[in-house]
């Protein structure tokens, strides 16, 4: 039975971790029903290893906001694994314990703003242009295809822009979703069978999201757990004839 391998950027975060726990729990079920041994996860982690630990589960050390290190995080991987066949970028940085989103204008700052640029839509252009050939060596196909997954935010869309503020998040997240929707187009000519899909979690429980909870009420408020599931869920739904798409964790669009 063909090894199928996933690639879980951003594998320390809330839900990046989360994500890495319900791939693993897949591989449970698939010992359960005698396909031993059929998946592989590999994670990135930026300063420090995890302490949790499975058979199937490899760490690989990636600074996303350096090229060189995205480099040769994959090809260290490219020692293990002679494909990958889905990649979840899950890297992400909305505020830093020095800088919070900006409510207005007068609060912009040129670093601040490079770096959410940096980590925000410029990593995953980079992850893809690194891991295209262990992607091009995936067994797929059109209603299977390949996936090429980035966790954007619904503050991203600009039609759907009411209230404002947050000008690092919200434009860097844009940039993200021009990006991938550009990376659709080119992979469609010289990359068959690729779906590349930017995706909105929910508002999840994380450090990423813990100073901006107080107005949102409980029922809206996901688990990492819950929402990694439902992102695994549509993605297993997703065809080729999808890529470029952007949707919630529901598999619902979302307007650009």
């Amino acid at each position: 039975m063909k090894q199928k391998n996933y690639l879980v950027i951003g594998g320390t975060g809330g839900i990046g971790q989360a994500i890495v726990k319900e791939l693993l729990q897949r591989t449970a079920n698939e010992q359960s029903n005698g396909n031993i041994g059929n998946t592989r996860v590999y994670a990135t982690y930026h300063k420090s290893q995890p302490d949790f630990a499975a058979d199937n589960l490899y760490w690989i050390s990636m600074d996303v906001s350096d090229e060189d290190s995205i480099e040769q995080a994959i090809a260290d991987m490219k020692q293990q694994a002679a494909h990958i066949d889905w990649v979840i970028n899950c890297a992400g940085l909305l505020h830093t314990p020095h800088k919070q989103p900006e409510k207005a204008l007068r609060q912009l700052e040129t670093d601040f703003f490079l770096q959410s640029m940096q980590i925000n839509a410029l990593a995953s252009l980079l992850i893809a242009k690194h891991i295209k050939p262990l992607l091009a060596k995936s067994k797929r196909s059109a209603d299977k295809p390949a996936i090429f997954a980035t966790i954007s935010a619904r503050v991203g869309s600009i039609s759907d822009n009411r209230l404002g503020g947050w000008y690092s998040y919200r434009m860097s997240k844009a940039a993200l979703n021009m990006g991938m929707k550009n990376l659709s187009i080119e992979w469609r000519r010289s990359l068959k069978d690729v779906c590349v899909v930017v995706m909105q979690p929910g508002t999840v429980d994380t450090q990423l999201s813990s100073p901006f909870q107080g107005n949102v009420a409980d029922e809206k408020l996901f688990s990492p757990a819950y929402s990694a599931e439902r992102l695994l869920e549509v993605l297993d739904s997703m065809s080729a004839a999808q890529s470029g798409s952007f949707v919630d964790w529901a598999g619902e669009s979302i307007p650009w």
